[in-house]
């Protein structure tokens, strides 16, 4: 938590108090459903929170924007970008029921009333968001060439409408469809730690 207050230094109480309960939900269900490796539930915040938490180092949802979470697992990035953006709507998907369970029990949990888990596969998504934000779930043009289609048309935000995902290693391949129109930000602009090294933002506007 010391290290999520460092570089988001504008919380609100209710906020602090929904990241800090992350660390014994997840601990908990995780012993009863692996949707964190077990080596790694100590590094929750960094490895997990934290990254989440870069998005909104991109750009500020204004309120009102709706936001497709596509691939969520346990609910990165959605539920740590639903506490910071509680006006905004965010569309949970992933096509694991057990991992869906997990964040509906979290994001209950601690009273996140904008943020909507839903076991469904991306190719089944009907709805229309401004933003889809994904980490790690697959290449990107596999990606975009499925959930394009939930792209709105009509933009309320600073950025223009599409794609936000953190990507990890080598991402030139996966990048380079869409080379003229990528912003690629590595993380290691928002934050200090050596984890962050060769981890990336990626923002393809549709």
């Amino acid at each position: 938590m010391e290290t999520i207050q460092k570089y988001f230094t504008k919380l609100t109480e209710k906020q602090l108090g929904q990241l800090a309960a992350l660390r014994e939900l997840y601990t908990d269900w995780n012993s009863k459903i692996n949707v964190i490796s077990r080596k790694d539930i100590d590094n929750l915040y960094l490895h997990h929170v934290l990254h989440s938490m870069a998005i909104a180092k991109a750009i500020r949802f204004r309120p009102g924007t709706k936001v497709l979470d596509f691939g969520t697992g346990g609910g990165f990035p959605g539920i740590p970008l639903a506490i910071l953006f509680p006006e905004t709507e965010f569309k949970l998907i992933d096509g694991t029921g057990k991992k869906i369970l997990v964040a509906s029990e979290v994001a209950k949990a601690i009273g996140l009333d904008n943020c909507h888990p839903t076991h469904l596969r991306a190719e089944q998504e009907k709805g229309l968001f401004d933003f889809v934000v994904s980490r790690a779930v697959m290449p990107l043009p596999d990606l975009i060439r499925i959930a394009r289609k939930n792209i709105s048309k009509k933009s309320q935000n600073a950025l223009p409408n599409g794609f936000i995902t953190l990507k990890g290693g080598n991402i030139d391949g996966e990048i380079q469809p869409f080379i003229r129109i990528a912003e690629v930000t590595p993380l290691t602009q928002m934050y200090e730690e050596e984890w962050f090294k060769e981890k990336y933002l990626i923002y393809v506007p549709i």
